[in-house]
């Protein structure tokens, strides 16, 4: 099924240029193909860190990711909105589904930032933030991620890294519900918001810092 898609997309992009009036020269339908060939080469991560506006914010800046969007994901409730999730019973975290490129990122490297931005060994909390709805959690999406996570847990925890065990959940990616549009970008439109300035912000800092190699150039 992914195939047939990533072969739909290419023949849209290209039809698309071949329909223009005859105007698109042959470089420039080249280019929309070489496109079309990145956007589904991507790879899928998610990941929750308590508030998704930290971790859409910190996410958005590390190069190899080519989109970070908020949302709710391992509850039991469809299409879930703010609301229902802050109330604690729908089972879904807050979180953010990142497209990235392997060939410039990997999965590791994502995870050694998902360990750093947020405290991995804090039960269903993240500072005053408190609720299932906060809680950490990595959702793999094959063999190989749930296996690295697993990993990273094991030798961090091994390690001493962290004064107390690290109580992460790893579980199979379910369907994930984009938020609302006003929480999309949320750090980048919002830089004076109360949250955004006294939380988002530092989180953000410390990223640009500890991982100044990892940052879009």
């Amino acid at each position: 099924m992914e195939t047939l898609i990533k072969k739909i997309l290419l023949s849209v992009l290209t039809f698309s240029a071949l329909t223009s009036c005859g105007q698109q020269s042959a470089k420039k339908i080249e280019q929309m193909e070489d496109k079309a060939k990145t956007m589904t080469g991507l790879a899928t991560a998610t990941f929750g860190t308590g508030c998704f506006w930290c971790t859409e914010a910190v996410y958005q800046e590390m190069e190899g990711v080519e989109s970070v969007v908020s949302g709710y994901s391992g509850g039991f409730v469809e299409n879930p909105t703010y609301e229902q999730v802050c109330g604690k019973a729908t089972g879904h975290a807050e979180c953010v589904e990142i497209k990235y490129d392997p060939k410039k990122v990997s999965y590791v490297e994502l995870l050694e930032v998902f360990f750093r931005v947020h405290d991995p060994t804090s039960k269903d909390r993240q500072g005053n933030d408190v609720g299932p709805q906060y809680r950490s959690v990595i959702f793999y999406h094959d063999a190989e991620q749930k296996a690295l996570a697993e990993k990273a847990i094991k030798e961090l925890n091994a390690s001493g890294a962290f004064s107390k065990p690290i109580v992460t959940e790893v579980s199979k990616a379910v369907k994930f519900y984009p938020a609302e549009d006003y929480h999309q970008n949320f750090f980048a439109n919002n830089p004076t918001q109360g949250y955004c300035a006294f939380v988002v912000a530092p989180k953000v800092d410390k990223f640009r810092k500890v991982f100044k190699e990892k940052l879009k150039h």
